[in-house]
């Protein structure tokens, strides 16, 4: 636990929350600036600043924990369908630095995210970034 983040203190007991769920390792609450009523953020109790600093055991629990999250929001709201979201770094939108995962419940025409703008690969571009992107793996 990192004693400066406050997503540390709510994760672990020490400020209040309206959660929703909680295991060994991770508290789901309510998020206080909803996207709409329903919004959950799931934080693992161990502080990590993002993804690329989670450890593996705890990355691969958050997607089963996410589901159950998920359907329990569909159910309780009736909305039409749900965002998975989690950021990282500013220019991905993150603004507290503690890894946390949104549930945000969404609706037909409920104009929330905008569609992101698509662009283009030049011939054979395409074959050229994937082939990079494998040996970083």
């Amino acid at each position: 636990m990192n004693d400066n983040c406050i997503f540390c203190k709510i994760a672990n007991g020490i400020i209040p929350s309206a959660t929703v769920y909680e295991d060994d390792d991770f508290r789901a609450i309510l998020d206080i600036a909803p996207a709409h009523k329903g919004h959950v953020i799931i934080l693992p109790k161990e502080h990590a600043d993002n993804l690329f600093a989670l450890p593996e055991d705890i990355a691969a629990k958050v997607f089963p924990v996410a589901k159950k999250v998920a359907a329990a929001v569909k159910k309780t709201t009736g909305c039409d369908g749900i965002n998975i979201l989690q950021n990282n770094g500013t220019a991905a939108g993150q603004s507290v630095f503690h890894l946390h995962v949104h549930v945000v419940p969404r609706y037909e025409g409920d104009g929330i995210l905008p569609v992101w703008p698509h662009e283009e690969y030049a011939e054979g571009e395409a074959s050229v970034l994937a082939a990079e992107i494998s040996e970083n793996l």
